[in-house]
């Protein structure tokens, strides 16, 4: 089995749940929007589905590298893809306030999403990696300052977890 396949097989330790600090930075004060998703099955080998109207649907598939077939999407793959669309969305708000909108008409915006062993905890963790074609590194800069992803993850965000 591979080193990080051992790593997602291995139970959270107590040590690792307790180890890393907690920041709750980003509080939204009333929401605009709020998606609703509902995973089932298998965890990684399961399904997600969208709770609304368009209701979409994905087979999930642990990734090669954790020691699955790598035959349906991971989590992974959905954060990265909606951390880019986030990531462009912002780069053409920022831009439209400094009167940039010709420039960022061309941007594309690559995420990246890693999985590895976080060395604060002991067990896995996720590293983020955006590249951005098409603008310069002051809208790159506007860009991560509107982006709610990048705000939750460089800032910390509200996380409620409880039993339903």
């Amino acid at each position: 089995m591979f080193r990080a396949a051992q790593a997602l097989s291995r139970p959270l330790t107590r040590q690792s749940t307790f180890a890393a600090p907690r920041r709750s930075l980003i509080t939204i004060k009333k929401p605009l929007y709020t998606a609703h998703a509902t995973a089932r099955g298998k965890g990684r080998d399961g399904e997600v589905v969208l709770n609304d109207d368009d209701g979409l649907k994905l087979r999930l598939g642990t990734p090669k590298a954790f020691g699955g077939l790598g035959d349906g999407h991971d989590p992974e793959q959905l954060l990265a893809m909606g951390f880019a669309a986030c990531f462009l969305t912002s780069l053409q708000l920022a831009a439209g306030r400094v009167g940039k909108t010709r420039e960022v008409g061309t941007a594309v915006v690559h995420a990246q999403v890693h999985v590895g062993e976080a060395v604060e905890v002991g067990d896995y963790g996720l590293a983020v990696d955006i590249q951005v074609e098409g603008v310069d590194q002051e809208l790159v800069n506007a860009g991560r300052e509107l982006c709610p992803y990048s705000r939750a993850m460089e800032q910390g965000a509200v996380v409620n977890i409880r039993k339903a």
